[in-house]
């Protein structure tokens, strides 16, 4: 059997899959995909909507992207995101104007950067895998920020766990166009997917770390300090996530709380994954998260199951890394 009749074997599988989770919700696949567009694209508020559901998968999915081509899979994007937001979140509630603002970004890039050092390290000096650990790490983001916001980051007349709101002049703009409405982090992340691809392709380092991905021994013996490339490459993944949990509560969500992530670094895993060719599919990607996240807040208030768009984004994942196998493949 060759390679072309497995794939069209493998997308009429999964099409077979989505079709009978469909059924099993019992709902038609034409309500549910006239939910799901008419939910994220059916007026420019849904749109705006989407495009708010994009902004931290784009940027998160730069995050992962990078360590990608280093080799590393950096799972723990989720708790870097968390610390980056919540750090930012003990600045800005204590100081106002443009220098809390800053100060809040640069607390959120520390934070996301110190919280994928000892992965990085642990993978570079001791060989230990990078996924256990961030995995591991991701759960004490979880229930480290449960405790500050329940005890030392709660405002006393507050009712439940959750932080005070930051002080005036610290939020990130949002432009409005009508009901379009498009945030500077937005913006901000389609730039960084331009300077990442520059980065990679016109620099020294970028290549080293491409060549650490690829190779990491043929990277050894060229010269590369392979060690160094593997914790810089963590270093600069976690700041990236740290990043988009500040931009992410200085624009959406100004008050941290529990939920505050709904996922977005485990979408964002599926974002690099769908664009692993080139940095610029990281745009169309994150906004085709963005839309099934939004579609499907719509279709679970019409009775349609919200975990269907989680099936419909795993058959996509699946299929286009059988993609991505079968010309890896042929390129052997």
């Amino acid at each position: 059997m060759t390679r072309r009749v497995k794939l069209i074997i493998l997308a009429v599988t999964l099409i077979l899959v989505v079709l009978l989770s469909l059924q099993l919700s019992g709902q038609s696949m034409f309500a549910a995909l006239k939910g799901l567009l008419g939910g994220s694209l059916g007026s420019l508020a849904n749109i705006s909507g989407t495009l708010k559901e994009t902004t931290p998968l784009l940027m998160l999915g730069v995050g992962v992207y990078l360590a990608l081509r280093a080799g590393l899979f950096n799972i723990g994007i989720e708790g870097q995101y968390t610390v980056g937001a919540l750090a930012c979140s003990a600045v800005v509630t204590r100081v106002g104007g443009v220098p809390g603002m800053l100060l809040g970004l640069g607390a959120g890039i520390a934070a996301g950067a110190a919280w994928a050092y000892l992965p990085g390290w642990i993978k570079a000096v001791r060989g230990g895998h990078e996924v256990i650990t961030t995995i591991m790490l991701n759960n004490v983001a979880l229930y480290l920020s449960s405790y500050l916001i329940a005890g030392p980051m709660k405002p006393a007349d507050a009712g439940y766990p959750i932080t005070a709101e930051p002080k005036a002049g610290t939020m990130l703009p949002v432009f409005k166009f009508g009901s379009l409405q498009i945030s500077v982090t937005l913006i901000l992340g389609i730039i960084a997917v331009v300077v990442l691809r520059r980065w990679l392709q016109r620099s020294v380092a970028g290549y080293e770390l491409q060549a650490t991905g690829a190779n990491p021994r043929a990277g050894s013996y060229a010269g590369i300090n392979v060690k160094s490339v593997t914790i810089r490459a963590m270093l600069v993944s976690g700041a990236i996530g740290g990043l988009a949990g500040a931009f992410q509560l200085l624009t959406f969500q100004p008050k941290f709380q529990e939920g505050f992530s709904s996922g977005y670094g485990y979408d964002a895993l599926g974002v690099a994954l769908l664009a692993s060719s080139s940095p610029y599919l990281l745009v169309p990607a994150a906004f085709f998260f963005g839309l099934l996240n939004k579609g499907g807040q719509v279709i679970a208030l019409d009775g349609i199951p919200k975990g269907v768009t989680s099936i419909v984004l795993a058959c996509v994942v699946i299929f286009v890394a059988a993609l991505r196998y079968q010309k890896e493949a042929v390129n052997d």
